[in-house]
């Protein structure tokens, strides 16, 4: 079987393709293009490189396409990608205006170009579904929570891959296989100690989500992607009284409003530099303060999440860095687990500065708490809940 994973952005389409073997799904190969205009010639020109690679013969040997749907008001899950997800990510369109367009429009393309591929949406909410009714829930009156206001969470496939791949570094496979099971089946019982895990997140779009035995309790995002920690260039955290005391102080529209919350604000908005860690870092390394307190806000807002997670499970046993930033900036990492020795974080300090991009154990012979890089993998994520869902659905 052979499954092609989507990736679409407002003006960006990235693709991967995947085969089962004996030993489970494998990369084939990858590819992607920027300043899109036409989805339909991009998946007409993907199709064109992998047969010229000799990746597949026809169109017809991808047997589906998987999606990684970011938000839904009225669905969830790994489910079908028909007209009724469509339909769902425009109605959901002003929560994530840069992705659910985009997947709406590309899920209809692929019906044109490979009408005979199975088509399955991931949702990114998905991986929430298991959280405390009290974690999701706002302040706000019955009927807004109603009308689908909540914490759904992101990253969840990103996330989930977290989930599973330290559970096996840490020798769980009870969890292992409950993740596994998450989306196509009953939840499957754990006996013993609980395996308590935060996993960062970290890139021009980050979030913290704490991990219990496999499944998430909580995260920093909530309704939208907009909540949390400070992203590239989205506020984050904001009281929402401050967008009405903005509109009236500085005689701003909604519109305006939106624009600079979503696309003014964040480590940009904080440094006045970029949107761009490497270079705050660098503005930062220069003597630029607003630079530098763009890098504490974003490791604050870290380790309370961090800590916020690490209380409501009863402790803590691993902390992974995943995605760009978590990956590849050592003095982020290092930050963020400094002075922790008492709660049982310690890293090895020559370890975590020669750790960029691999996979590793960061954290020192002494620590109680494993603290490890692991690269995001959220493709293959996508492939393996596409193959179960076929599974389960044939």
């Amino acid at each position: 079987m052979k499954i092609l994973v989507a990736n679409l952005g407002s003006t960006s389409f990235k693709y991967s393709l995947f085969e089962e073997d004996a030993n489970g799904l494998q990369p084939i190969t990858q590819g992607g293009y920027q300043r899109v205009t036409d989805y339909g010639e991009c998946i007409e020109d993907a199709l064109t490189r992998m047969r010229e690679h000799n990746h597949i013969q026809d169109a017809s040997e991808i047997d589906a396409v998987g999606f990684k749907t970011v938000l839904g008001i009225k669905k969830t899950g790994c489910v079908a990608a028909d007209d009724s997800v469509v339909n769902d990510l425009r109605s959901s369109a002003d929560l994530a205006p840069a992705h659910n367009p985009a997947y709406a429009n590309g899920i209809e393309q692929f019906a044109k170009n490979l009408p005979g591929a199975k088509r399955v949406a991931l949702y990114e909410t998905a991986f929430y579904q298991w959280a405390e009714p009290a974690g999701r829930r706002y302040a706000v009156p019955k009927s807004w929570h109603e009308a689908g206001i909540k914490k759904n969470g992101f990253h969840g496939a990103s996330h989930k891959f977290i989930a599973e791949r330290s559970a096996e570094l840490m020798s769980r496979q009870d969890v292992v296989e409950r993740v596994r099971s998450l989306y196509h089946g009953e939840l499957k019982p754990i006996e013993g100690n609980p395996l308590r895990v935060v996993s960062c997140h970290l890139g021009g779009s980050s979030s913290v989500t704490g991990i219990l035995n496999g499944c998430a309790i909580d995260t920093s995002m909530g309704l939208s992607p907009q909540s949390g920690l400070p992203q590239n260039n989205r506020v984050g955290e904001l009281d929402s009284m401050a967008v009405t005391y903005a509109m009236k102080k500085l005689e701003l529209s909604p519109e305006e409003i939106e624009h600079q919350l979503t696309k003014e604000s964040g480590l940009l908005g904080l440094s006045g530099v970029s949107n761009d860690i490497r270079d705050i870092i660098k503005a930062a390394e220069s003597g630029n303060a607003d630079a530098q307190l763009a890098i504490e806000s974003l490791i604050y807002s870290i380790r309370h999440y961090i800590g916020a997670y690490a209380f409501q499970m009863g402790g803590l046993d691993a902390i992974v860095f995943t995605a760009g930033i978590g990956e590849n900036s050592t003095n982020l990492r290092a930050e963020v687990c400094a002075g922790l020795e008492e709660f049982g974080i310690e890293l090895d300090p020559e370890i975590n500065q020669n750790t960029k991009g691999v996979e590793a154990t960061i954290s020192s012979d002494y620590s109680r708490v494993k603290v490890y890089v692991i690269p995001a993998n959220e493709e293959i994520v996508v492939a393996r809940e596409t193959l179960r869902f076929l599974q389960r659905t044939n």
